[in-house]
């Protein structure tokens, strides 16, 4: 008989969790502490950090805390060589860190779109490569890249956003081959989740528009991905790498308007 319970565990499980102060980085530290793992938080700001790992150790997990600029490769290195040093080994990792706003394609120029793609790319790709190592020495691994729906919807304003999320999916769906069988790679592609980055955008209109478009009626919360999330880092996803999860409410197009 199945044991159900044991397939969404992440008992005995270390998560580093990039983006882990605010939002979907903090929901999925959390819900990873709670399905059983340690956790490596990594973010900007330590005050952020020390809050998350205050909830977690109080689960009775272990936690610490990395401050990190995620572009800078030797920061990647720290945040890597902590975790191993401190929690023993890396077998889940949490690529959350990124996201841009809307822009004007006349008005953006050419260095700052390169931005847009770099610091939501890069970040992943270069943190992947580094645990590849360490998830096969631990007896395998997961990674989860929270993506967007913009790499799938065409809307106005989007074109440096949309394309770098488009570029992280394939970056998954590419280093999953590399890396399969000792590391699964898979994303999930967020719909409109109330995060405090979305709240300068929500005027009542905009909202009221968005729930319209979202065929289940309600924007969702950064608990909906932290629960995606843990199952694609469980056991119960064992067979699934190489895929973009949509998690978006039901919505087929940009609920942005």
């Amino acid at each position: 008989m199945t044991d159900v319970p044991a397939l969404f565990s992440l008992q005995n499980q270390v998560a580093i969790v990039t983006g882990a102060g605010k939002g979907i980085g903090r929901a999925c530290a959390l819900a990873f502490a709670q399905a059983g793992a340690d956790v490596a938080l990594a973010a900007r700001t330590q005050s952020d950090l020390d809050a998350v790992a205050e909830r977690i150790r109080a689960m009775g997990r272990r936690a610490i805390t990395v401050v990190c600029d995620v572009n800078d490769e030797a920061a990647l290195d720290e945040l890597v060589r902590r975790t191993l040093t401190e929690l023993g080994k890396i077998s889940l990792l949490v690529n959350n860190a990124g996201g841009a706003g809307p822009n004007d394609p006349l008005r953006m120029r050419p260095h700052e779109f390169v931005n847009v793609l770099s610091r939501n790319v890069m970040p992943a790709y270069a943190l992947i490569q580094k645990v590849a190592g360490p998830m096969r020495e631990a007896g395998g691994g997961a990674v989860v890249n929270i993506s967007s729906t913009a790499a799938r919807y065409a809307q106005k304003h989007f074109s440096a956003y949309g394309a770098a999320k488009a570029a992280l999916n394939q970056v998954t769906r590419n280093l999953a081959q590399d890396l399969a069988p000792h590391v699964r790679i898979n994303a999930i592609e967020p719909g409109t989740i109330m995060t405090d980055a979305l709240a300068p955008h929500l005027t009542p209109e905009r909202k009221a528009n968005m729930l319209r478009l979202t065929p289940l009626g309600e924007l969702g919360q950064p608990e909906d991905i932290a629960a995606a999330a843990v199952f694609l880092a469980s056991p119960a996803a064992r067979w699934i790498t190489g895929k973009i999860l949509g998690v978006d409410g039901g919505a087929e197009t940009t609920t942005w308007c």
